[in-house]
């Protein structure tokens, strides 16, 4: 990459100037991206009821051309998987969410940990660490004060029970044998 030549102003031919590059790294990695995006996305298929094609293509598309193939397939992935999945992933989340039915949870809440359930505990995506600190991540930025302690409880909880992470499992392994 050529950098242009700054103006120099008062210096003389001997004087000795110095550029450095720095090489940019991303703020995020690409997956990162992708959840966020994906939660907007589901964000919005869960209070429209818009088809979710329709939102995946316009949440791809407002991003202009931006996104490599890796982002747009995670994202598809994660969005579809929630959607395919919701009932079984909504169940679970109810078992360690029990003070309200899931649909009067706050609905960045709500989308954020059936997010983090279906790319862990369903799909096996991501260990559980980059589940959980990822969902808190993205309650911390989207939700309320006592977002991300919520999500971090019900998350925390729920991905120690080993028998419902083996049912979830196993119900993503059997529709992908199906599929």
């Amino acid at each position: 990459m050529t950098l242009p030549i700054p103006e120099l102003g008062d210096l003389g031919p001997d004087d000795e100037v110095s550029v450095e590059e720095i090489p940019h790294t991303p703020m995020q990695h690409d997956h990162s991206i992708a959840r966020a995006l994906a939660l907007q996305a589901l964000y919005e298929l869960d209070l429209t009821g818009h088809p979710t094609g329709e939102v995946l293509n316009a949440v791809i598309q407002r991003m202009d051309g931006a996104l490599n193939d890796d982002i747009t397939d995670y994202i598809r992935t994660l969005v579809q998987g929630v959607q395919r999945f919701r009932p079984a992933i909504d169940s679970a989340i109810q078992l360690f969410a029990p003070e309200f039915p899931v649909k009067h949870l706050a609905a960045i809440d709500r989308c954020t940990l059936r997010l983090a359930v279906f790319e862990h505990s369903m799909a096996a995506l991501v260990p559980v660490s980059v589940a959980i600190d990822e969902a808190v991540s993205l309650a911390r930025q989207y939700g309320a004060d006592a977002s991300p302690r919520f999500v971090n409880g019900v998350l925390g909880n729920l991905m120690e029970d080993a028998n419902l992470l083996a049912r979830l499992r196993a119900t993503y392994d059997n529709a992908q044998g199906e599929g």
